[in-house]
């Protein structure tokens, strides 16, 4: 028996479904021939008096409230896990990832570039309201209303700006209180609704709420030391698989230039400053091109944070800045791989080629790769495998192979994946 909340490909269904839409939009009253749940999300949306032909998502928050709001939501925590299990396949893919909070709102949106664009044109933006109450029957607001995984397809959609589109959302619970936080949604070609896109969905949404529990234990294991350390919140950046760097403090952030990213994850990693000449040599440029950067640099920080303007003679932050290289790194010498791994979005500062960088970003994919070979669990060690950085080491795959049990069925893709890297790389 087909599972009702699955899209079974049909071209003879997509007709029917779009004659039941037309009859009910035209009638007021939900049409045969569709889903069961898909005709009662249209009695809803047609009880709300909602137009088929104008979308009514409304953006909630101006630019700085989004940022504040975002920081503020547990799924922030989890942004490494989803990018890693769900974003990052997507940008060639067709496809764009959207992570809602609990009452519908987009809060971040990101996959294949091209598309998102097209979906600005329905206002699938970050801040816009998709419930239901705003739009309709659609993946993210219906999986809400019902509180289950769903496929919404074409003119399933009660408004018809939507039906060139199709989608798959499930919705995530607090670990520990089992509260509804928020929604994560695939849209995009009917690729997002391949028969394998809902069951892929829920276990991401698995992983997210494990991550989310490890978070939650973790916390409460490093609250007294936390307390005492971190009364002030620390500014932080993050460098982490991104080409420049995004700099955080409080409720402000910004977008830095790779070069101002560079130079901040410099002075972060080196508390203690740096001359100029050993900034510039770090850089690879000269110290006379260095100064009038350090200029625009500090305009750039002030307006985040003006306590944390570098200083000069040596160039030093005034203040800690917490590189989110630096919590993997503690993560790792806690013991915590797994959390280690879910907040390693990528290589650090990866379009960068600046000396000091490069040794940064060395050093601490290698404390990764090595803490995780010696110690962390087979699963782990396989999610790291599945990375673009350990994709193709051998070493890595034969240590997996060495840990997984004699009768695991995960050791054939582990060989297999073995025998296609050795007839890849001859």
């Amino acid at each position: 028996m087909s599972s009702p909340w699955i899209i079974t490909p049909d071209e003879a269904a997509r007709a029917r479904t779009a004659q039941a839409h037309e009859l009910a939009v035209d009638t007021g009253v939900a049409a045969p021939g569709v889903r069961r749940l898909v005709a009662e999300s249209w009695e809803r949306s047609l009880q709300l008096a909602l137009d088929p032909d104008r979308l009514l998502a409304g953006i909630d928050f101006d630019d700085d409230e989004l940022r504040a709001y975002r920081d503020a939501h547990p799924l922030s925590l989890a942004l490494p896990t989803i990018h890693r299990l769900l974003i990052r396949h997507t940008f060639d893919a067709g496809l764009i990832v959207a992570v809602g909070d609990q009452d519908g709102r987009l809060l971040w949106i990101d996959g294949d570039r091209t598309l998102r664009r097209k979906a600005e044109d329905m206002l699938f933006v970050e801040g816009a309201d998709w419930s239901e109450r705003a739009v309709g029957t659609s993946a993210p607001g219906t999986a809400l209303a019902l509180d289950h995984g769903i496929q919404i397809q074409g003119a399933e959609h009660f408004n018809r700006i939507v039906h060139p589109w199709s989608c798959t959302a499930v919705p995530v619970h607090d670990p520990s209180t089992g509260a509804m936080l928020g929604v994560i949604d695939i849209t995009g070609t009917d690729a997002a609704v391949a028969p394998a896109t809902l069951p892929l969905m829920e276990a991401a949404v698995a992983a997210v709420e494990a991550e989310l529990r490890i978070r939650r234990l973790d916390e409460l294991a490093s609250r007294p030391r936390r307390t005492v350390q971190r009364a002030v919140p620390e500014p932080s950046l993050n460098v982490l698989g991104t080409e420049g760097g995004r700099l955080n403090s409080g409720t402000r952030s910004a977008e830095l230039s790779t070069r101002h990213a560079e130079i901040l994850t410099l002075l972060a990693w080196h508390p203690a400053g740096l001359s100029a000449e050993a900034l510039a040599g770090l850089l690879d440029c000269a110290v006379e091109t260095l100064r009038p950067e350090m200029v625009r640099l500090r305009r750039a920080v002030a307006a985040v944070d003006p306590e944390l303007e570098p200083s000069s003679r040596p160039y030093r932050l005034p203040r800690r800045l917490d590189l989110d290289a630096h919590r993997v790194l503690a993560f790792l010498d806690r013991g915590a791989h797994r959390v280690a791994l879910a907040g390693y979005s990528g290589a650090l500062l990866p379009a960068s080629s600046a000396t000091g960088i490069r040794a940064i970003r060395a050093e601490v994919s290698s404390r990764l790769r090595e803490s995780l070979m010696t110690d962390a669990s087979v699963d782990t060690l396989l999610e790291y495998a599945r990375t673009d950085e350990a994709a193709y080491d051998v070493e890595v795959w034969r240590a997996c192979l060495a840990l997984l049990p004699p009768k695991s069925p995960k050791r054939a893709a582990v060989v297999a994946r073995l025998e296609r890297i050795e007839q890849e790389l001859r």
